[in-house]
């Protein structure tokens, strides 16, 4: 069954009646509901009484031009994105309109094509905004982020430091393995610092294609294509912008991205003039990013730029100590008022695991084990733990007692990756999140080890 995407909700505005209905017409066709307004005091009447996804809007309204209608509409509560159509603008009024919040710049000529595939990129973002304003006001009416709380000395110094470098404007780099807390911890510190009113921007470097790296990260000047747009750096003005898996960008990427924050100042991609950096930059890395420029696999230049505040989140299974809080507090937001807590047998099952994933593979876990409870008890058999410690034991124990020690690496990597695969439901997010692998090399590991989904066909 295929379930139908709504209707892009658009409003566009314009001085140019022929070409407002051009572009309606086109809009219209491709399945977007659109409508139209002839100035700004009414694309503002009509912003004001409905929900818009997109507007576009002519710089050369009457009596209200494009830019004060798009500032006046992202003070709304819900803001549509907005595209301004700068006729033959120069780039001092792009880069006020993106200053102003503005989605995209398009420039005259206006290709219905392109300013229709303009429209759907802004109302996915919009879309995308929407979602995290109900997640984040979710998240707000929980208790303190619980991947943060410990009661292990050496963890509480380091977010004693970390404490402190909230209210710096230093770089800073979060490392540690996979599942570790890094984002939670960096958007607590986002909310701890003074920046706290800005935006908190993430990029997150293995899910964007090298040759777009440079694009998503600085930014597109207008060119041939007509159209200008605002990077992670910019969008983060007034913020923070948060680099995940800093490492996995493309060398040049690096090296740029460290000239920038050494220098304060960057260009987007086919401009020549300079942009200030104007946002607060922390990143992760699943690896020591001092030893990977020793090794040449990391810029030497990036290294550097991000050495001033570096700090280290040991893994879970170092922190045993906080497994039993950290569980009941998992176990509290995943069950809601049903859920009635763990039993003894299942705090000690957890305590004896060692948790490659690290923190969440014990959310993964926990949230299996409250469906299987039916918003009881979690006992040790709703987890689907490992009976011995350690994947080599575990894995020795499921292939018929076969001494771990006697198996290849390959063999221990299929078991694990089928035993995530099984425990996160066939989730290839969840899964490849717990393996700390990215969804593209799990599918590639699920194709050279012949897995088949449980109930597909062979």
């Amino acid at each position: 069954m295929v379930i139908a995407e709504p209707p892009v909700r658009v409003l566009l505005a314009g001085d140019e009646p022929d070409l407002r209905e051009l572009l309606e017409q086109y809009l219209t066709s491709r399945g977007h509901r659109v409508t139209r307004a002839a100035d700004g005091r009414a694309a503002l009447r009509a912003l004001r009484s409905q929900p818009f996804d997109v507007a576009v809007l002519g710089i050369g309204l009457t009596d209200l031009d494009g830019l004060e209608v798009l500032k006046l509409a992202r003070e709304e509560p819900a803001p549509p994105e907005c595209i301004i159509c700068t006729g033959h603008g120069t780039p001092e009024m792009d880069l006020a309109a993106m200053r102003l919040g503005a989605y995209d710049v398009l420039a005259h000529p206006y290709q219905p094509a392109v300013t229709e595939a303009m429209v759907r990129r802004a109302s996915e973002k919009h879309r995308l905004a929407a979602d995290n304003r109900r997640l984040t006001s979710r998240l707000s009416k929980l208790d303190a982020v619980p991947e943060i709380r410990t009661v292990y000395p050496p963890l509480q110094a380091v977010l004693t430091l970390a404490g402190r470098a909230a209210t710096s404007e230093a770089t800073l780099l979060l490392q540690g393995e996979p599942g570790t807390g890094k984002a939670a911890l960096a958007r607590a510190l986002h909310k701890m610092s003074p920046r706290a009113d800005g935006p908190f921007v993430e990029l997150s470097a293995p899910s964007v294609a090298p040759v777009r790296q440079a694009t998503e990260l600085f930014g597109l000047e207008r060119g041939v294509h007509g159209y200008a747009s605002a990077g992670a750096l910019e969008q983060a003005a007034g913020g923070t912008l948060f680099i995940s898996e800093i490492g996995q960008l493309d060398g040049t990427v690096q090296g740029q991205l460290g000239d920038a924050v050494t220098s304060g100042r960057y260009r987007r991609v086919g401009a020549s003039r300079a942009l200030d950096v104007d946002a607060r930059l922390m990143a992760t890395s699943s690896v020591d990013v001092t030893r990977e420029a020793r090794a040449g696999r990391v810029r030497a230049e990036l290294a550097a730029a991000f050495s001033a505040v570096v700090i280290s989140l040991p893994p879970l299974r170092d922190r045993a100590v906080d497994i039993p809080a950290l569980a009941e507090a998992f176990v509290r937001e995943l069950g809601g008022p049903l859920s009635a807590g763990l039993a003894a047998d299942a705090v000690d099952a957890l305590g004896r695991y060692h948790w490659p994933g690290n923190l969440q593979e014990l959310r993964n876990v926990l949230e299996r084990g409250v469906l299987l409870s039916r918003g009881g008890v979690v006992e040790a058999r709703h987890l689907a733990l490992p009976t011995s410690e350690g994947v080599g034991a575990s894995v020795g124990m499921r292939l018929g007692g076969m001494p771990a020690e006697a198996l290849t690496l390959a063999a221990l990597e299929r078991r694990h990756i089928a035993d995530m695969l099984e425990r996160t439901g066939w989730h290839q997010g969840q899964a490849a999140d717990v393996l700390g692998i990215s969804v593209k090399t799990l599918y590639r590991k699920i194709r050279e080890y012949g897995f088949q989904r449980p109930g597909a066909r062979a």
